[in-house]
């Protein structure tokens, strides 16, 4: 009998130490996720070359060599305010730091330093992969119609792979999200401000309609491979994204002035109604450029492309939940 594709399991711990085996459970450091995709071994072959008498190719060895993951996991808080989401190990090991106020919020803002990393097991039908010190980079997906989404993508040191049994998981940790819709999703403003401490709210800015956001963090990832010494880094990040506004006449040529002056100003979404189920992302320094046309079934959108800024530092991006 063949093995199911539907049978994984991923289990996710952060590190006290670098690519040390934190020994992740099932009953406490599983994930639910969609569109897995494991890459067993990403190698840098040394092709031998060898010349001999006859035509005919050499073996590859095996050089530097790490593994991936990739996959969603839905945008939803907690169980309370104030509690981490059952995603949060993955957010800070793609460069975020965590933030919770007891009974009040979960913040997630990047870091440039003293970057957390993350054990995987990724039971694939009955084979476990283990990823130590994997490092990642995420794209936020918030688009009308569709359940608001976190796409990771991690890279981590090749621990190996075994014939384990997958094992049981204990998933009630994550919240059934609500669907990007006008009714759950309150707010998109731009020129608006969000207060670093208390409860999330937006203050000023204007509302447009939209499609949504599509965000990138976009961390660079690089595999460091020294004798000694193996690493996966994150070396930068650019915080990049689009969205596609309905606009008046008056509106576009207002934003086209802007973005010819370069002008920074801030984003803001919120989406869901009730505290397990609030997440909001705030860009307060966002630049507009590359300004298109889309036709949505014959009505007119601006669309944007988007880069974020830090202005102090580390300040470029933050996502509130469980608020």
């Amino acid at each position: 009998m063949g093995r199911s594709t539907r049978q994984f399991a991923i289990l996710a711990k952060i590190e006290t130490t670098y690519n040390v085996d934190p020994t992740p459970s099932g009953a406490a450091n599983a994930m639910l996720v969609s569109n897995l995709q494991i890459r067993p071994l990403e190698a840098q072959n040394v092709d031998r070359g060898l010349l001999r008498p006859y035509f005919g190719a050499s073996e590859q060895l095996v050089g530097s060599a790490f593994k991936s993951v990739s996959f969603d996991v839905e945008l939803v808080g907690a169980s309370a305010a104030g509690v981490a989401p059952a995603w949060g190990p993955l957010a800070r090991a793609c460069g975020l730091a965590e933030t919770l106020i007891a009974s009040t919020r979960a913040d997630y803002t990047p870091i440039s330093s003293a970057l957390e990393s993350v054990f995987f097991y990724c039971n694939y039908a009955g084979v476990q992969h283990k990823i130590g010190g994997a490092r990642g980079d995420m794209s936020v997906k918030l688009k009308v119609g569709e359940i608001p989404m976190l796409s990771f993508r991690f890279q981590g040191i090749d621990n190996s792979e075994s014939a384990v049994a997958v094992p049981a998981v204990t998933l009630t940790g994550f919240q059934v999200p609500q669907v990007v819709t006008d009714p759950f999703t309150p707010n998109f403003k731009l020129g608006g401000s969000v207060a670093a401490t208390g409860a999330p709210a937006i203050t000023g800015g204007t509302d447009y309609a939209s499609t949504g956001l599509d965000l990138a963090f976009g961390n660079s990832l690089n595999f460091k491979h020294l004798i000694n010494l193996q690493e996966m880094e994150i070396t930068d990040r650019e915080v990049t994204g689009h969205i596609d506004l309905e606009l008046t006449a008056a509106q576009e040529v207002t934003h086209m002035a802007s973005l010819r002056a370069n002008t920074l100003q801030s984003l803001a979404i919120e989406h869901g109604t009730t505290a397990t189920k609030k997440s909001l992302v705030y860009l307060p320094f966002m630049q507009l450029i590359n300004p298109t046309y889309v036709d949505l079934n014959k009505s007119l959108l601006n669309g944007f492309d988007i880069r974020c800024v830090p202005s102090a530092g580390n300040d470029e991006f933050r996502l509130v939940t469980s608020y």
